[in-house]
């Protein structure tokens, strides 16, 4: 390790950065999946939620290589975090109140766990990228994620208490995240590449098992598509809820 090194401050400065963009993704899911627990429950699902993570991210930077050449992972995972996003904007009027507190605890620790696996294994790609080979760097880009999550989670979970329109905000970044997947899967790049070259672009590094990335016209398609089908869903499907509970009355 050559602290003189350009090139080392470099990767640094890189990892520090992708860590406070990619851990805000984190931390929104774990406010949004607390934000209905007792006032006492809080902390504890943002401490576990921020170690589910943490935890995977670990597991995954194992096995990442291996992980990202799987046909139709990330399609899968996109799915769920779709139904994550939607299931997140249905409970807005925070029904989990009604729900004895351990089981809601350990309902939000369920919701923030699937959702994390779910995003991080693209996590641990940006900072193995960035770390260059570096071991040092790439655990310490993991560790600094702990501290980012869980304040960034009571943050935004204050924010949340003051304006809920913002658990839209929260669903459609979501569904935005789940778009950029689905269209990044290896099976899905294939296919887009038979049929139309010019939306898929090919990655020089021998390290990528995929070799391929969607062009910026479809990978930001999806991406606003994604969201938009959250935050539509779920604005349909809480309109027809409550127009159905005033018919009851």
């Amino acid at each position: 390790m050559d602290f003189t090194s350009p090139i080392f401050w470099v990767a640094l400065l890189q990892i520090i950065w992708i860590d406070l963009l990619l851990s805000g993704d984190n931390a929104v899911v774990i406010a949004l999946a607390c934000r209905s627990l007792p006032e006492k429950q809080r902390k504890w699902g943002i401490l576990l939620g921020a170690g589910a993570a943490v935890c995977l991210r670990i597991v995954f930077a194992l096995a990442v290589s291996y992980l990202l050449g799987v046909p139709l992972l990330k399609v899968v995972g996109a799915l769920l975090l779709f139904w994550i996003a939607v299931k997140l904007v249905l409970d807005e009027g925070g029904e989990a109140h009604h729900i004895e507190g351990a089981d809601s605890l350990w309902k939000a620790v369920r919701t923030i766990a699937i959702a994390d696996a779910v995003m991080s294994l693209d996590n641990v790609v940006a900072i193995a990228a960035a770390a260059r080979g570096h071991a040092e760097l790439f655990i310490f880009g993991l560790l600094l994620t702990i501290p980012l999550i869980i304040f960034g989670s009571q943050l935004i979970l204050k924010l949340i208490s003051r304006f809920p329109i913002l658990i839209w905000f929260g669903a459609a970044l979501l569904g935005w995240i789940a778009g950029e997947m689905l269209v990044g899967d290896k099976v899905v790049l294939e296919t887009l590449q038979g049929f139309a070259p010019a939306m898929v672009e090919t990655i020089e590094d021998p390290a990528d098992p995929i070799g391929l990335k969607p062009a910026a016209l479809p990978h930001y398609l999806m991406a606003v598509l994604g969201a938009v089908f959250v935050v539509g869903f779920g604005w349909i499907v809480k309109s027809r809820r409550a127009t159905a509970t005033v018919g009851s009355h």
